[in-house]
C-alpha cells in the first residue's frame, strides 16, 4: 500500500499522519478480508502499531522494519534544519542527496535507477508538498499505543540504520515493549528489505511459520 502522497497514491489528501495511515490500512484489510500480517517499514511501522492496538481482530502479526514507533530524540535546531531542507521547493533534490545515507551498507544493484525514479516522482505536481508534510509527522500516538498491542511481532533493524544513534538499542527497546523477536541485519541501513533481501525474507518467513504453528 502506498502512503498518502507517495508512489501511485493521490497527492491531494487534506491530512497526513500515523492515525490517517492506520485508518487507510484498516480500510484495506477490511476490503480484502482479514485478519492480516502487517509489514511496516519506517513510519509505516507506527501505523501498523496503531492498527494492532485499535483493531486486534484484524491483525495476525506485525513485521516492523526500521521502525519509527516513538518520537526520535532531537533538538529544536535539528528539527528546523530538517524542515527547511525538506521544504516543498527543494524536497526532491534534497531527498535525492540524502537517500544514499539511509542506504548505509550494501546498496542494491538498481539503487541509482530507484533514486532517479524517486526524484522524478517528487517532481510531479503536488507530490513534493505531500512528501514534505509527511516528514513533519510525530509518532507520539504510536508510542502511547505500544502497551495495548498483543499481536505477535518481529522487529527487523539494519545494523547501520542512520536514523537511530544506536540501532540495536532502539530495536531492543521496541522488542521489550512488544515482547517481540529482534533481528539485526548486518551491512544494512534503513531499508534492509532491499539492501539485504535474503536475510530479511528469511527472518520474515521464519516468523510467519511460527504464526502458522500457533494457529
Amino acid at each position: 500500500m502506498d502512503l498518502r502522497g507517495h508512489g501511485d497514491s493521490d497527492a491531494s489528501f487534506a491530512a497526513y499522519g500515523d492515525p490517517e495511515t492506520a485508518g487507510d490500512v484498516t480500510a484495506l484489510i477490511e476490503a480484502l478480508g482479514g485478519p492480516a500480517v502487517i509489514v511496516g517499514n519506517s513510519m509505516g511501522a507506527a501505523a501498523a502499531v496503531l492498527v494492532a492496538a485499535d483493531r486486534p481482530d484484524l491483525v495476525r502479526g506485525l513485521v516492523l522494519i526500521g521502525p519509527f514507533v516513538r518520537e526520535p530524540a532531537s533538538n529544536a535546531p535539528q528539527r528546523l534544519v530538517q524542515r527547511i531542507a525538506l521544504a516543498p521547493t527543494w524536497a526532491a533534490p534534497a531527498w535525492r542527496a540524502y537517500l544514499p545515507k539511509l542506504y548505509a551498507g550494501r546498496h542494491p544493484s538498481d539503487f541509482e535507477d530507484y533514486r532517479n525514479e524517486i526524484f522524478d516522482s517528487l517532481r510531479r505536481p503536488g507530490y513534493a508538498k505531500a512528501f514534505s508534510r509527511t516528514t513533519r509527522l510525530r509518532h507520539d500516538a504510536a508510542e502511547a499505543s505500544l502497551e495495548r498491542v498483543t499481536a505477535p511481532t518481529i522487529v527487523v533493524m539494519g545494523a547501520l540504520d542512520p536514523d537511530f544513534p544506536d540501532p540495536a538499542a532502539e530495536a531492543q527497546w521496541i522488542g521489550d515493549r512488544l515482547h517481540a523477536d529482534v533481528v539485526m541485519v548486518p551491512d544494512a541501513g534503513h531499508y534492509p528489505q532491499s539492501q539485504q533481501p535474503d536475510r530479511t525474507l528469511a527472518a520474515t518467513l521464519h516468523f510467519l511459520t511460527g504464526l502458522d504453528r500457533r494457529a
